[in-house]
């Protein structure tokens, strides 16, 4: 039998309002669209101590598209929830190694791009 990983997930409503988080399979929130990567942020995810460049992307994306935003302050979580509902950018930044890398997926949900914030 496989295992089945739970974590945190926020319920949202229709004004972007999360209610209490709840123990069960986090949902895909939205659709990422096509994904696309900086040569900088491959470089950045290629890190010697840790998983597949691709594998370490694809879980960053995982908690993007899930609600699981890293490291940015409430506001802008707050931000990323009203623009799920109302079709906005939404931006999550995630620690790897020493640096940033930010996951952005475009207001009309046809990309999403891990960058570095420096080349934003």
């Amino acid at each position: 039998m496989k295992p089945i990983h739970i974590e945190r997930t926020a319920q949202i409503d229709q004004h972007g309002n999360a209610a209490p988080d709840t123990d069960k399979p986090a949902a895909q929130l939205f659709h990422a669209g096509r994904i696309l990567a900086t040569p900088a942020a491959m470089e950045l995810l290629d890190q010697p101590d840790g998983p597949d460049m691709l594998i370490r992307a694809g879980m960053l994306l995982h908690r993007h598209t899930r609600g699981d935003f890293g490291d940015i302050c409430d506001e802008d979580k707050h931000s990323n929830l009203v623009a799920i509902v109302h079709g906005s950018r939404i931006l999550s930044s995630y620690k790897i190694a020493d640096s940033k890398l930010w996951v952005i997926t475009e207001a009309d949900r046809s990309v999403t791009t891990l960058l570095l914030p420096e080349e934003y």
